[in-house]
């Protein structure tokens, strides 16, 4: 790929720089960048292109990955698409089938009447191979789908000339590259929409004259709470500032904006406040696979407080957040420490090193986490932009966005 090398090292370099800001972003630009990986493969005279496409994939997403493991929004994104690749190569076959007249009865004496037979279509196909993929959900297992021993009869008793077969490869070859490129093409616009599906849910949640706790600035609550107040709902916002980075405050300040009654607390007075409160409502870093959040620091406590009060605990998070891997899984990173100077000037800092001692170790020490995690327990509801789920139900729901071999992000071993 030597077109698109450039764009990886240099998006490589920004996430190891912590260049882009925001789950949001890191999704949709892993998405593009992927996009431009899958445009620029060639496609060789592998038997299999879908593998071969789709390790091409997993060698920049390995890097990608290393780059920030924090980030989980990007080894989604990574296993979104090469779940993609999966479907559409799936999709490609079970047409390829459907174009040999597949039927669900076994050749006998009534070959005549084979037109009046049922075939299995494409689409059943697929979503039958599909299903081979993924845990069952509830849909899934009440689905009927028929399963024929003629399709591998049939299928390899075709007599197709060297000839054609070599000119359908190179079709199909085509088809499955142009597939997958649209498909991510969908996920960007997804990504970039995610906010409205999950802001549409407002009006049903919150009511009126209800009062809402938030900590941190969150994009997609803000969008939330803006669409609660478009319906005309009356309600006031508490926001907890999440120190030490404060962003709080500036969503305070955009929630007045718009005509929204809020008012600032700082942190340690969430137990103080709860009370009062109706909902909490806060955003996410991630979603893990067992219910549980990867948060903003602080959220914890907030949780915390609002089962000690009966308060419902609601996440509100896009899709690209859903992390199909579990909280002990030795890939997910919980946490990362920020710079000391976010509570201590450099000054002060330095003024507490004991230089006497032999190595110069600090008196001192700052401890400056990002994240919290958030056991399932302690949620009430998640608000995506496929509708609201209970923690129990967020596995199921991953499951349909991932492949279970592609939950570790590494490329075939070709030994």
């Amino acid at each position: 790929m030597p077109d698109v090398q450039p764009l990886v090292s240099d998006f490589v370099l920004k996430l190891k720089r912590r260049k882009v800001e925001g789950s949001h972003a890191v999704a949709r630009q892993t998405a593009e960048l992927l996009r431009s990986v899958v445009s620029q493969h060639r496609m060789g005279s592998s038997a299999n292109q879908a593998a071969a496409l789709a390790d091409a994939v997993r060698a920049v997403g390995e890097q990608l990955i290393a780059a920030n493991p924090i980030e989980l929004a990007v080894g989604n994104i990574v296993r979104r698409v090469l779940h993609i690749i999966k479907e559409e190569d799936i999709s490609a076959t079970a047409v390829g089938i459907e174009g040999l007249s597949v039927t669900v009865d076994s050749d006998d004496e009534y070959d005549n009447e084979r037109d009046d037979r049922p075939s299995l279509s494409a689409a059943v196909l697929a979503a039958h191979a599909r299903n081979a993929l993924r845990a069952p959900s509830l849909q899934t297992l009440l689905e009927d789908i028929p399963v024929s021993p003629a399709i591998s009869r049939t299928a390899s008793s075709t007599g197709d000339s060297d000839g054609k077969s070599k000119s359908g490869d190179k079709s199909s070859t085509r088809k499955l590259k142009h597939d997958v490129i649209a498909a991510i093409g969908d996920l960007i616009d997804e990504i970039d929409s995610c906010y409205e599906p999950i802001s549409e849910q407002a009006v049903e949640l919150i009511h009126q004259n209800e009062v809402i706790l938030t900590l941190g600035r969150s994009r997609t609550v803000k969008e939330f709470l803006y669409a609660a107040k478009e319906k005309k709902r009356s309600f006031r916002v508490f926001v907890a500032e999440g120190a030490p980075r404060y962003q709080g405050h500036i969503l305070a300040k955009e929630l007045v904006e718009k005509g929204v009654q809020t008012t600032v607390i700082t942190d340690s007075a969430v137990f103080a406040m709860i009370s009062r409160v109706n909902m909490v409502i806060v955003g996410a870093h991630a979603v893990m696979a067992n219910g549980g959040v990867i948060a903003p620091v602080g959220m914890n406590m907030v949780a915390l407080a609002a089962q000690r009060h009966a308060v419902p605990f609601v996440v509100v998070a896009g899709s690209h957040k859903l992390c199909p891997l579990y909280p002990h899984n030795p890939e997910v990173l919980l946490n990362e420490l920020k710079s000391p100077s976010d509570l201590l000037d450099f000054g002060e800092f330095s003024d507490c090193m004991n230089f006497s001692t032999q190595d110069g170790s600090p008196l001192l020490n700052v401890v400056n986490p990002t994240f919290d995690y958030v056991p399932p327990k302690l949620v009430s509801l998640f608000i995506t932009d496929t509708g609201g789920h209970s923690p129990s139900y967020m596995y199921r729901l991953i499951a349909e966005y991932y492949s279970a071999d592609d939950l570790v992000v590494r490329r075939k071993s070709t030994a």
